[in-house]
């Protein structure tokens, strides 16, 4: 009963002007009025549990009393549109923009009908028509389009001015390299890139390109030479370090490269996916050269709150692979700081200390996390690995038999676990 009061309250100030001023008897108008509500109520009560063609149809009996009504039109491209008839919900979006152009969500509905049939040139009207109430929200949308519809002259300008206001990501630098690998964008580029850095050498997007330029065309050398110049024109770019970060590595110049990855992952400008390929760069750079080592952990530093990678546990997982098991360990410790039930984190940590031959940490932290995993199998195996290490053969026994009974369906731990209690038995042996 009270939502049929809510909806009568909402028709009769919202829906029905023409009904409230025709001059009609009383009786009849309220006759009517009564109609149009329970019609309306209905056509949303079919909506809420998905009997859309239910709900076009009294949809269609509440324009038949209100033609110019465009709620309704709206309404009715929101059922069409779920049951996927793209073309009658275009028609009622479309009557529903022309009955009412300033309503941003008729326009939004009509978006989401040429997006869903892919008809893209009719989308990029409706999201100019968006982008009055929303600019920066659709402007990523609007490169798309046109990427979608090969106008690249219109992507290519939106994306500069999309680079000087909120920066780049990667996306936008896909596009540009598709679209300044066509021969048609290169050399004309080059020549007015330099022309527009002579005339305003303040605007940061012009020199990117230009870098982005020379580093395509393998002028390594002038690009370089490009990055310096925007250092100098404008010290506070972010984006210049990006590009001399990469020099550096190449030149094998770590302090250099240590600074400006620090001004990269230090920056708000600079998306997250950017310094994750910055960090992996001289994540191989510090293998390489290990005096690099606590410049590496200052920067793993960086992303402690990266809610989508736990950047300690990857690059932990890089150093085992490349049998650096200490250092791995150490990593793995750090990614648990932040996640202490990770068990495939834990898995890796004790696997270092084993490689590493750090028997007493592996002992010690084996059966530490079996109060967290008291029936994990690979922990009291671990534990036995770092007591017979130590020759604790006793105490590693122990932990062997008690452990052996929770593995499952895993032929190689079984065969770990008999190895290791033989080697345990054999050293009780010799100490009596």
């Amino acid at each position: 009963m009270k939502k049929i009061l809510f909806y009568t309250l909402l028709l009769s100030g919202t829906l029905s002007p023409a009904i409230l001023h025709a001059q009609v008897e009383p009786d009849s108008l309220s006759l009517a009025k009564n109609e149009f509500q329970e019609d309306f109520y209905e056509a949303l009560k079919q909506k809420g549990i998905e009997n859309y063609d239910k709900a076009i149809q009294s949809l269609q009996k509440c324009i038949g009393k209100e033609p110019d009504n465009p709620v309704l039109y709206n309404e009715l491209g929101k059922n069409y549109f779920s049951l996927r008839n793209f073309a009658e919900a275009e028609r009622a979006y479309l009557k529903a923009t022309q009955l009412d152009p300033k309503n941003r969500w008729y326009w939004q509905g009509l978006y989401d009908v040429y997006y869903e049939t892919k008809n893209y040139n009719k989308a990029i009207p409706a999201v100019l028509k968006l982008m009055e109430w929303k600019k920066d929200y659709y402007q990523e949308d609007l490169v798309s389009l046109y990427m979608y519809t090969q106008q690249y002259d219109k992507a290519l300008v939106l994306i500069n001015e999309m680079e000087s206001t909120v920066g780049m990501s990667e996306k936008r630098e896909m596009y540009k390299a598709q679209i300044l690998s066509d021969s048609r964008y290169k050399k004309p580029q080059k020549e007015a890139l330099e022309e527009a850095i002579k005339k305003n050498p303040k605007v940061e997007a012009t020199y990117l390109e230009l870098i982005y330029y020379y580093s395509e065309s393998n002028e390594e050398a002038k690009a370089e030479a490009v990055a310096k110049q925007l250092e100098k024109e404008i010290p506070g770019s972010d984006w210049a370090q990006v590009s001399l970060f990469k020099f550096h590595i190449g030149n094998n110049d770590g302090d250099k490269a240590s600074e400006s990855m620090f001004r990269v992952l230090g920056s708000k400008k600079i998306d997250s996916k950017i310094k994750h390929r910055v960090l992996n760069e001289f994540l191989i750079f510090a293998v390489a050269n290990p005096k690099y080592a606590p410049q590496l952990d200052k920067a793993v530093g960086y992303f402690e709150d990266d809610r989508n990678v736990n950047v300690a546990k990857e690059v932990g997982k890089f150093l085992y692979n490349k049998k650096k098991f200490a250092d791995a360990a150490q990593y793995f410790e750090k990614s648990l700081e932040s996640k202490p039930d990770d068990i495939e984190a834990i898995e890796l940590l004790l696997y270092s200390y084993a490689d590493a031959k750090q028997f007493d940490k592996l002992a010690t932290k084996a059966a530490g996390y079996l109060d967290l995993y008291p029936t994990h199998a690979r922990l009291y195996y671990f534990a036995g690995v770092g007591a017979n290490g130590q020759g604790q053969f006793a105490k590693a026994k122990k932990w062997l038999e008690e452990g052996v009974d929770y593995v499952v369906d895993d032929k190689d731990l079984e065969a770990g676990f008999k190895k290791e209690l033989a080697t345990a038995k054999n050293g009780m042996a010799k100490t009596k």
